[in-house]
Formats: structure tokens, C-alpha cells, sequence
């Protein structure tokens, strides 16, 4: 079967008109209402995701155009903060393993403030379902982003036997189908997988909706500017010094 790129942006196309509907009808308000909430507080946004949902977590946290109060919580932290070998970060085995999140828990800087917004396509790996477990079990707030579809067709690997959209106080669809991709290529063969490009533009839908609901209030939204245009840095850095210790910057 031959498809085309004009079949790819069909797919993604649909999705994201979707998702803009879904947004202009309030459907992430919940959302970033608790994120509005959480920095109204002086807490800070907990961004979490593995594999390739970790690229949603840099769409919220650290990026020109971004929330300021925002903080990406990575597997690599109980290397870089905790005790682990750089060899336990091969292969996609942390991801499934259940017993890492008392050690992401301590190498992290969390306040009773924060909010919690975790991303999996499928919500069942053992880091997902267990960071929002023990968000949960500490008071905090959690909103996921996942694909229902394929989250429904498959068995949950946590010891709890929960999925993380049995967990979360919101749950936002990012709309990618069983499998993720979306096109059919004959024989089995698919490709075009599409759940980075709409939880990308979700996370910038859940950007906008605080930042708009921040300056409608009479604030002004504590945002990133680019580091690349003069007086960037000196912007962006005043603001960070604000939440010192409360959110980490790294490569």
C-alpha cells in the first residue's frame, strides 16, 4: 500500500483540529485550573514522562514560550541526583520498574504545592502508574495525558493493577490510536506515529490556557522569552530566582 506525506498530515491534521475543539470547548480547563492554582500558590508545575512522553515533559518545563514554574522530573535524575549507575539507564527497563519512584521522590525538589502532569501513551509502565500513585498519596493534584484508546487495550503492568487514567484527577485524550501509528502500510507494517505531535500541542494548549487566565486575572504570566534575542537571559533569570532550588535546568 502506498501512502504519502499528504496522508500523514491528514492524520495529524484531524487530531489536532480535534484537540482545538476540545480545548475552545473547556475541556482542559480542569486542567489548567489546577495548574493556575498550584502557581497562584507558589508551587510549581512537576512535569513527568519516559521514553518518548518524556519530550511532552520539555514541552512544559524550560522552553522559550514555556511556564517559568515548571520543573521536568526525568529517569536520569536518580543518576544525576540519586545513587544509580549510569548503566541502569540502558534499554527501557527503569521505565517498568516500579521500585525507582520512592528513589525519583528523593532526588527531587517537591513541594505540597505543586501539581503533577504525567504523560504515557499507554499509562501502564510501572514509573508512570507509581509517580502518580505516590503524587496522589502525598496531596498533590495529577493530570495525565495518554491515549484512552490504547490504554483500554492493554493489561496494566503496576503491582496496583491501575492505569494511570484511573489515578489522575484529569485525564486530557491525546487521541493516538492502538499501537500509536496511524497509517497502514499492507502486510502489518505501520507507521506515522502521531502521540509526541498532540501531546506536544497539548502541553502548548495547557501553556496558553494559564498564561491567558494568569493575565485576565491582572498578573502578568510568568513566561519564558528566548535566550537567543537580546535581554533573554537577564528575563528569564530573574524570574527562575524566584523558584531557586524548586526547578532544575540541565542538558
Amino acid at each position: 500500500m502506498t501512502v504519502t506525506p499528504s496522508d500523514f498530515l491528514a492524520e495529524a491534521t484531524t487530531r489536532l483540529d480535534a484537540l482545538t475543539k476540545r480545548a475552545e470547548a473547556g475541556e482542559l480547563d480542569a486542567a489548567v485550573d489546577l495548574m493556575v492554582e498550584a502557581i497562584d500558590r507558589g508551587g510549581v508545575v512537576q512535569a513527568f514522562g519516559t521514553g518518548h512522553s518524556e519530550a511532552f515533559a520539555m514541552e512544559i518545563a524550560g522552553r522559550a514560550g514555556g511556564l517559568i514554574p515548571t520543573n521536568k522530573i526525568a529517569l536520569r535524575d536518580i543518576v544525576l541526583w540519586g545513587d544509580r549507575s549510569v548503566d541502569d539507564l540502558i534499554g527501557s527497563s527503569l521505565e517498568r520498574e516500579e521500585s525507582v519512584v520512592d528513589e525519583l521522590f528523593a532526588a527531587s525538589v517537591i513541594s505540597p504545592e505543586d501539581v503533577f502532569i504525567i504523560a504515557s501513551n499507554s499509562g501502564v509502565n510501572g514509573s508512570i502508574v507509581g509517580v502518580a500513585l505516590k503524587a496522589k498519596e502525598r496531596g498533590h493534584k495529577v493530570i495525565a495525558v495518554t491515549s484512552l484508546e490504547h490504554t483500554a487495550a492493554v493489561e496494566p503492568k503496576h503491582p496496583s493493577g491501575k492505569r494511570l487514567s484511573e489515578i489522575a484527577d484529569v485525564v486530557i485524550d491525546n487521541l493516538a490510536p492502538y499501537g500509536d501509528s496511524t497509517l497502514d502500510l499492507g502486510e502489518g507494517v505501520k507507521a506515522g506515529a502521531i502521540s509526541s505531535i498532540t501531546a506536544a500541542f497539548i502541553a502548548q494548549l495547557l501553556t496558553l490556557g494559564v498564561a491567558t487566565k494568569i493575565s485576565a486575572s491582572g498578573a502578568t504570566p510568568p513566561m519564558y522569552i528566548s535566550a537567543n534575542i537580546p535581554g533573554g537571559d537577564e528575563h528569564n533569570h530573574a524570574l527562575e530566582d524566584l523558584y531557586r532550588d524548586r526547578i532544575r535546568r540541565g542538558a
